[in-house]
C-alpha cells in the first residue's frame, strides 16, 4: 500500500509529533512522502535520497578529524562540507529520522548501507 498525505494526516490528528498539518500541505513534503511503504500499521524505515556528492562528503567528514580535512580530502571548502552535511541533517529529519550529530551520522550511514563496519 503507498502511503499518502491522508496518513500522514490521520497520524498528526491522532499526536504523531514531529509534524504539524500545515506541513503535509506543502508539494514538497507530499511528493516525498508519497514514495514511502507501509507494512501493517507503521511505515518502513526510509532511507532519504542522498546524492553521490552528499554521500562522498559524508563519508569522507566520517573518516576525517574535522570539516577542514575533510574539505582538503575533497578539494572543497570547509563551508562547502558543512552545507552538504546541513542538507543531509535536512533530509534524515524530513524522514523522520533525525542525526544531529557525527555518531548519529555514522549510524545511518551504517544502516542505511552508504559504509560497514569493515571500512573502518
Amino acid at each position: 500500500m503507498t502511503v499518502t498525505s491522508d496518513y500522514f494526516r490521520t497520524a498528526v490528528s491522532s499526536g504523531a509529533r514531529g509534524t504539524e498539518p500545515a506541513d503535509l500541505d506543502a508539494p514538497k513534503t507530499v511528493a516525498r512522502l508519497a514514495d514511502y511503504r507501509v507494512t501493517g500499521d507503521r511505515p518502513a524505515i526510509v532511507r532519504p535520497s542522498l546524492s553521490d556528492r552528499e554521500v562522498e562528503v559524508l563519508l569522507a567528514w566520517l573518516a576525517a578529524d574535522s570539516k577542514e580535512d575533510a574539505a582538503a580530502r575533497l578539494f572543497i571548502s570547509a563551508s562547502t562540507v558543512s552545507t552538504h552535511l546541513a542538507r543531509i541533517r535536512a533530509k534524515y529529519t524530513a524522514v523522520g529520522r533525525g542525526a544531529p550529530t557525527k555518531t548519529h551520522l555514522f549510524a545511518r550511514a551504517l544502516q542505511d548501507g552508504y559504509t560497514g563496519l569493515d571500512s573502518w
